[in-house]
């Protein structure tokens, strides 16, 4: 069982206009990660604007075609933001049993590994916090660093500390 997740990464206003910019009216870029129970990322997308849906970009990446052709065994565990698919798992809205609460607290603790993953990632790369490169570079930095904290991850490397997460810290800054 994998875990999917999508995260924001805010840039300054002077950046370009146009798609990137989200809906709560900033501008960013839109990452999309599956990890293992590991912290292991096993899929990046990284290449949408921020105006652009969870769902959507799960709906035209690669893994979603090749889930949906019953390419590999499994499910992967998203949250609220993507469509509920037989290879994608999402929390029920309005949970009315036990069993439909029991789901939603199990889901909910699996998927804190992708959250987990995130940590690291920004904790083992802190420059992440305040890159300021344009979103095409901000890109395939965050596919670099990525493939650097897998690296780091199987050759069993100290992980490092996770800090608490500040709202406006989770972002990249980017300049044209």
């Amino acid at each position: 069982m994998s875990l999917v997740r999508r995260t924001a990464h805010r840039y300054e206003l002077n950046a370009p206009q146009g798609d990137n910019v989200n809906r709560k009216f900033f501008h960013s870029i839109n990452v999309q990660m599956i990890c293992d129970a590991s912290c292991i990322f096993t899929n990046v997308e990284a290449e949408w604007p921020g105006s652009v849906h969870d769902s959507r970009i799960f709906r035209f990446s690669t893994i979603s075609q090749r889930l949906s052709q019953g390419e590999f065994a499994g499910v992967l565990l998203g949250d609220k933001g993507y469509a509920c698919e037989t290879y994608l798992l999402t929390p029920l809205a309005d949970p009315q049993t036990a069993a439909q609460q029991g789901y939603n607290l199990a889901h909910s603790r699996t998927r804190a590994r992708i959250e987990m993953g995130f940590g690291l990632l920004k904790a083992r790369f802190q420059c992440l916090h305040h890159l300021r490169v344009t979103p095409e570079r901000a890109c395939d930095i965050t596919v670099a660093f990525t493939v650097l904290h897998n690296i780091a991850c199987l050759r069993k490397e100290s992980a490092p500390a996770l800090a608490p997460e500040i709202e406006g810290d989770q972002y990249i800054h980017y300049f044209k």
